[in-house]
């Protein structure tokens, strides 16, 4: 991999603490750009990252952000564009579980992954969309999952909110294109993490006899193409669902 891929571009990735936000934006920052971490909750994990991330030489700050709330994902997007000077790539990848099955689902549940999935995905484009524009070589690449392709029993919320963003970006990709912004979505399968870590047993080989490549993905492989979609070598590819699991959904 050429690390200097990215040199001298911003980019914002939410949920970037832990699993596969983490991993995006340290591979991002070892491809030559510039890191703002969103967060919520625990600091300490994103500190972790915005000091890993600088360890490649890069300039890297921490925001913490509920993407759900159209008001304080605007106030956060205006400090990052102040601090950094211009957003070039935004990465849509903070999301919630609130699983159980169709009958039992309270509304709440539904309602919370709904804002946090789909509605943050909106937040944070409207909000860093202007700068992104400005780029002339912008690139937003949201987070989907085979779960929006698919369907799964007991996540009628997340697979909504996953099928959702697809549409979303597709919409995206045809609306931004005349200003050569493209948006993308990559769709992961099963990626270890530590929501998978706390399945049961039983679960974690289910879904492996499933995968033709017979094991879940890692973080890393997902950031890869990530790093791909951002970088120039991506520049014709707009509007597309890249799947990332294993042959799982073919």
């Amino acid at each position: 991999m050429d690390f200097n891929i990215l040199k001298d571009k911003t980019a914002v990735i939410t949920g970037a603490s832990t699993g596969i936000g983490k991993a995006i934006a340290l591979n991002m920052a070892q491809s030559g750009a510039n890191i703002a971490i969103i967060f919520i909750g625990d600091e300490a994990p994103a500190l972790d990252v915005k000091s890993q991330a600088e360890s490649f030489g890069v300039k890297a700050e921490i925001y913490e952000c509920d993407v759900s709330a159209f008001n304080i994902s605007k106030a956060v997007c205006e400090k990052i564009v102040s601090d950094f000077g211009s957003v070039d790539i935004l990465v849509n990848n903070a999301g919630i579980i609130k699983d159980g099955l169709l009958l039992r689902m309270s509304e709440s549940d539904f309602d919370d992954v709904i804002s946090v999935n789909l509605k943050g995905v909106f937040n944070m484009t409207k909000h860093l969309s202007r700068s992104i524009m400005r780029s002339q070589a912008g690139r937003i690449i949201n987070i989907s999952s085979v779960s929006g392709i698919m369907g799964n029993p007991g996540q009628a919320n997340y697979s909504a909110s996953k099928a959702g963003v697809i549409g979303f970006t597709k919409t995206t990709a045809k609306e931004f294109a005349g200003k050569k912004v493209t948006c993308n979505a990559i769709a992961p399968g099963f990626v270890v993490s530590d929501m998978t870590a706390n399945l049961p047993q039983s679960v974690r080989d289910h879904a492996n006899a499933v995968i033709p490549l017979k094991r879940m993905g890692t973080p890393k492989e997902i950031a890869h193409v990530a790093v791909f979609l951002a970088s120039d070598m991506s520049s014709y590819i707009t509007g597309e669902v890249i799947k990332v699991d294993g042959g799982m959904s073919m």
